[in-house]
């Protein structure tokens, strides 16, 4: 349910509505800009007549909210949220950009790529240290060892780091060193693990899941947020379809969808999506053009002879050149990189 306050109201007068709803057991998310108040009540509001609350003189109208996600709910926070992460702010004017490669392999490595994209223009440093494959056979990371590597790479070059985490028993070695928490697709819908996130106030990336509704991957934010950590940005890799060619379908209609839903900023994975490098520039360019708050790119100094996913990988003069064709563009949909 979302209360909308008069302009003018008086913050003593807003107050008072919140704490009577407070009283009868509700959780009030209170959202206020400078012409408005909006009070969003979650629980069984089932039990609220809205006709009791209009009789108060401050209360300009009372709508129920038929979407089951209530903190993530754009009528519940008309303004677009910006996460800071690291000092990299994800969600407002300026574009975003996470780079680096699939999997942490080496100091070297790390510290060629992060120097690169870097110098490119890149926002925050990315790198796989705990590895979600399909194959148990597969590489699945350096793990704890990776993680330090990433750590190194990203403080050397000013970058803040991004990584994914798989399992909550893992949460005490990111926080305090990750800036920004990864959950992939496999684990979008693994509830409990969301649950121990929304106790951190680490920010959180959270991937789409392979097969998974809008709906159903805001209704995971709602997991986080609910647990009280609101710093949730949400990452379009690709959907489970049909089609074969490509490693996954990229659903770009997904963006302006969510941007009409949810208040929340939205990233891009053209890399994941796609699975093959010469797909990655015009991907990105078109998820720019129609909304998204930054990407997610893979970059390798060496692709054909990396440990995991070289194919989908940039080389980092590519990246850069992209990086420039991103900054022409940018400016033209109201943006800047």
């Amino acid at each position: 349910m979302i209360i909308v306050m008069k302009p003018g109201t008086p913050d003593a007068e807003a107050v008072k509505v919140q704490e009577s709803l407070e009283k009868q057991g509700f959780y009030i998310n209170v959202s206020k800009g400078l012409n408005y108040c909006i009070l969003g009540v979650v629980g069984d509001t089932s039990m609220i007549d809205p006709k009791r609350i209009t009789v108060n003189d401050y209360v300009e109208k009372v709508m129920r909210v038929q979407e089951p996600f209530k903190r993530a709910n754009r009528m519940f926070h008309p303004e677009n949220t910006v996460v800071n992460v690291g000092g990299v702010q994800i969600g407002g004017k300026k574009l975003a950009v996470i780079a680096g490669p699939c999997s942490i392999e080496t100091d070297e490595q790390m510290n060629s790529v992060a120097e690169s994209v870097k110098e490119a223009g890149a926002s925050l440093l990315r790198g796989g240290a705990f590895k979600p494959r399909t194959s148990p056979y597969s590489f699945q990371g350096l793990k704890e060892k990776g993680l330090d590597m990433l750590g190194e790479a990203g403080s050397k070059n000013g970058l803040p780091i991004v990584t994914e985490i798989m399992s909550a028993d893992k949460l005490d070695q990111f926080v305090g060193k990750v800036d920004l928490i990864q959950v992939g697709a496999r684990n979008m819908q693994n509830f409990e693990l969301l649950k121990e996130l929304g106790k951190t106030q680490v920010p959180i990336l959270l991937k789409r899941g392979l097969a998974a509704t809008i709906e159903e991957w805001i209704m995971s934010a709602e997991y986080i947020m609910a647990g009280g950590n609101e710093n949730v940005i949400l990452c379009e890799r690709g959907i489970r379809t049909y089609e074969t060619y490509t490693r996954n379908t990229l659903d770009l209609s997904a963006i302006p969808a969510v941007k009409k839903l949810s208040h929340l900023p939205v990233v891009v994975d053209p890399s994941h999506a796609a699975g093959m490098w010469w797909m990655v520039e015009p991907l990105a360019k078109a998820a720019i053009a129609v909304g998204a708050d930054g990407l997610m790119i893979e970059v390798h100094n060496d692709p054909e002879n990396a440990w995991c996913d070289g194919a989908q990988s940039l080389k980092p003069e590519r990246f850069a050149n992209l990086m420039q064709d991103l900054k022409n563009i940018a400016p033209i949909v109201g943006r800047e990189l």
